[in-house]
């Protein structure tokens, strides 16, 4: 038998909505994750709907905050290269470093497998767990794990890149 699913919207939506509020503080965004909630409910039937609710609910505001983290960091490096482009006095070892800087992160991309650095390409362009699992044939699960060991793998590449940067110059 399937789940009276408007009964529990009409018993759980309020305490949803109050929950997400918690986890995002803003209503509006608290409202919509919960219609997506909802939304991604309808074709299904756990064994306990309100637990099954908050358990999606909690996941949808963890990758909202993700997200949000993410566009913060896009919007401060978007701001910074305004910054640097639009200051019409030019740094010349500023510039160096950068220039520096950049090639050692291409090179330390370059070591990473393609699994790796398409990973991690794809969550810096934006792309949710989902997208990325799609596009790199992964399993949605994972994703987090590609991603993390990615990280690692790319921190220690820079950190190797930049030693030896370090003791060529």
């Amino acid at each position: 038998m399937g789940v009276d699913w408007a009964a529990v919207y009409h018993a759980t939506y309020g305490d949803l909505v109050r929950f997400l509020y918690r986890k995002v503080w803003d209503a509006d965004q608290a409202q919509d994750l919960a219609q997506e909630v909802f939304v991604r409910a309808l074709d299904q039937t756990p064994d306990n709907p309100r637990a099954w609710l908050f358990t999606v609910a909690m996941n949808l505001a963890r990758d909202e905050a993700r997200t949000a983290v993410r566009r913060k960091k896009h919007l401060a490096l978007l701001k910074s290269d305004a910054a640097a482009a639009g200051s019409g006095a030019r740094n010349p070892a500023s510039d160096m470093e950068s220039t520096e800087n950049e090639s050692a992160v291409r090179r330390a991309l370059a070591q990473l497998s393609e699994r790796d650095r398409e990973a991690l390409l794809l969550w810096d362009a934006g792309f949710d767990y989902k997208e990325i699992a799609t596009q790199t044939g992964l399993a949605v699960g994972a994703i987090g794990t590609t991603l993390a060991r990615a990280r690692r793998r790319l921190v220690e590449a820079f950190e190797r890149e930049e030693g030896g940067h370090a003791a060529s110059g």
